[in-house]
């Protein structure tokens, strides 16, 4: 079984933390699958957008594998204006994030406006999105994932609606 969920601002990717959980949209029945329903991935309490779920461990270690270099695009409101050396720097796969001793693979940024940006990346390292827009001296107001891999958010969909996705979709994923 694999889940896409739009996933609302405020709910937690746990099964365990107190709040809302983004297993509380879900079927009741659900949280008591063996496998268990898990989060393929995790977006932050203030991210909204895309997350998957699922029962299957295989996929669920495909789609998270940097060696697949699965790409996922957020798209981040800043609060200040982007500077312009941005993108040469995500892309040179040369970051260093505070506290890591490994630099980022390289990254693309494709400017939406000013303040608004597309990011994508391959890996997925705690608050990656936003420790890299801080390292150039920005914050992120505002982070939506929108894709992972091939499968994009559906246009319409609001935030808490979810859909089982058929084999084709989750195929996509890979393409």
């Amino acid at each position: 079984m694999v889940i896409l969920l739009n996933k609302p601002l405020g709910m937690t990717c746990s099964h365990k933390e107190d709040g809302a959980l983004v297993y509380d949209v879900l079927p009741g029945r659900w949280k008591r699958r063996n496998p268990a329903v898990s989060t393929i991935g995790r977006l932050d309490k203030q991210t909204s957008g895309l997350l998957l779920l699922t029962d299957d461990g295989g996929l669920l270690h495909r789609v998270i594998s940097l060696k697949r270099h699965i790409k996922k695009i957020y798209r981040a409101k800043l609060a200040r204006p982007l500077d312009g050396t941005e993108g040469d720097l995500f892309a040179s796969g040369q970051l260093m994030l505070e506290g890591e001793d490994k630099p980022l693979a390289p990254a693309e940024l494709e400017v939406v406006s000013e303040t608004e940006a597309l990011l994508t990346v391959t890996e997925g390292r705690y608050h990656q999105v936003r420790r890299m827009f801080a390292a150039t001296g920005n914050h992120v107001e505002k982070l939506h994932r929108e894709r992972v891999g091939g499968l994009a958010l559906p246009d319409g969909m609001v935030p808490g609606q979810w859909e089982l996705l058929s084999e084709e979709l989750t195929a996509s994923i890979f393409r």
